[in-house]
C-alpha cells in the first residue's frame, strides 16, 4: 500500500510478478498478478525499459549480468536500461558489457519516502528525478561524435511516461549535466551517510547542528566538489545556476538540512540491519576517479577505510557465530545418538 500526499492512498497491483529475471523474458499466464486480467503475449517479449532500482553493490554482484536474460531476448539497441541508483560509476559495467547495443539512461532521484510497516510505504511531500543519457560520462561516443540525439530521445520518452503517471518533477538533462547532478548528490551522500554510521546513528539535522560535525560535513562536500571539477572538467563546481541546472552550495545544503528533523540516511539503516552498505559507489568510486585526476580526498578516504573494516569485521563475526552454532548443533545431535 502507498500512502502519499501527492497521489493519495492506494494499493499498487502490478500486471505481472515474476519469480526470476529469466522468467520475465518469456511471460506466461502463471505470472499474472491477477490471473483473470488478460492473456500474455506468447513467446519472448521485448521490454522497452529495464528499470534498475536496486542498491548499487558491485562488491556483491554485477547487476549488468543479472539483467542479461532480458537483453538477450531483445533486438539490438531496441530497449533502454534506466539506472535509478546512488553513486558514481554505476553505468560503466553496463557500457562495458553491452557496448552500444543497449541505451543507458542514468537517473538521480531524491524521494521523501519511508517504509512505515510491512508492505506500507509512506510518500511525503515531494519526488524529484533527473534523467539523462550515458555514453562515457562526458557525452561523446568512442569515435568522438556527440552521442546525444538518440539518448536524449529515449530520455524524453521515459520522462513523458513519468509525467503521464503524475510525477511532475521529472527533468531531462544532457549527459554532462546529469553527471553534474550525480556528483552533486554524491557530495550529500558521501558526507551524510558514512558520518551518520560513524557518529552512532546521529540523524541528519542533529549532525548539521553540531559545530564540529558541521565543519566535517562541509569539508566532505568540498572534497567532492573539487573532485567533480577535475573529473568532469566543470569549473567552478557547483556551476553557476542556469534554467536547466540549479545545484546548491555546501552551505545551502547544510542550512536546508537543519529542517530535516528525523531524517536518517539509508546507509545508516543498512548498517543497523546488518546489510551491505553502498561503500563502493558512494565512497570508493569517487575516491578512485579523483585519484586518477591527481585529486586526493582525505576525509572520504578515512571514512571509506574505517567503514570497510567495520563491515568486514561485523560480517566475519556473524559468519564465525553461525559456524559455532552449527558445530554446537551437530555435536549435540551426535551426543543424542
Amino acid at each position: 500500500m502507498m500512502k502519499s500526499r501527492t497521489f493519495g492512498d492506494y494499493f499498487f497491483s502490478p500486471e505481472y510478478v515474476f519469480p526470476s529475471i529469466e522468467a520475465a523474458a518469456t511471460p506466461s499466464k502463471e505470472y499474472l498478478a491477477k490471473p483473470s486480467s488478460g492473456t500474455p503475449t506468447p513467446g519472448p517479449v521485448t521490454w522497452d525499459y529495464l528499470v534498475v532500482t536496486t542498491k548499487a553493490l558491485p562488491d556483491v554482484s554485477d547487476d549488468s549480468v543479472q539483467i542479461s536474460p532480458l537483453v538477450k531476448a531483445s533486438p539490438s539497441n531496441s530497449q533502454s536500461v534506466v539506472l535509478i541508483q546512488n553513486g558514481v560509476g554505476v553505468e560503466e559495467p553496463y557500457r562495458k558489457r553491452y557496448g552500444d547495443g543497449l541505451a543507458i539512461l542514468s537517473a538521480v532521484t531524491v524521494v521523501s519516502a519511508e517504509q512505515i510497516e510491512h508492505g506500507v510505504i509512506q510518500h511525503n511531500r515531494w519526488t524529484r528525478i533527473s534523467i539523462g543519457p550515458y555514453t562515457d560520462g562526458n557525452g561523446h561516443a568512442e569515435d568522438g561524435r556527440p552521442a546525444t540525439a538518440d539518448g536524449m530521445k529515449k530520455t524524453l520518452e521515459f520522462i513523458q511516461l513519468l509525467k503521464e503517471g503524475g510525477v511532475k518533477d521529472a527533468e531531462e538533462h544532457d549527459e554532462r549535466e546529469l553527471q553534474a547532478v550525480r556528483w552533486h548528490k554524491i557530495a550529500i551522500n558521501a558526507a551524510m551517510n558514512p558520518s551518520a554510521v560513524l557518529s552512532n546513528g546521529a540523524p541528519n539535522a542533529t549532525m548539521v547542528k553540531d559545530s564540529e560535525l558541521r565543519e566535517h560535513l562541509k569539508g566532505c562536500m568540498l572534497e567532492v566538489f573539487r573532485a567533480a571539477e577535475a573529473v568532469l572538467g566543470i569549473r567552478p563546481f557547483p556551476p553557476a545556476k542556469t534554467e536547466n541546472l540549479k545545484l546548491a552550495t555546501a552551505d545551502a545544503i547544510l542550512t536546508s538540512t537543519e529542517r530535516n528533523e528525523g531524517g536518517r540516511p539509508s546507509m545508516l539503516g543498512d548498517w543497523e540491519r546488518g546489510a551491505t552498505m553502498e561503500l563502493e559507489v558512494i565512497l570508493g568510486n569517487p575516491i578512485r576517479a579523483a585519484k586518477e585526476k591527481g585529486v586526493e580526498m582525505p576525509r572520504l578516504q578515512s571514512m571509506y577505510a574505517l567503514l570497510k573494516m567495520a563491515q568486514k569485521r561485523r560480517d566475519d563475526d556473524r559468519k564465525k557465530a553461525k559456524q559455532e552454532k552449527e558445530a554446537a548443533s551437530a555435536s549435540a545431535a551426535g551426543a543424542r545418538l
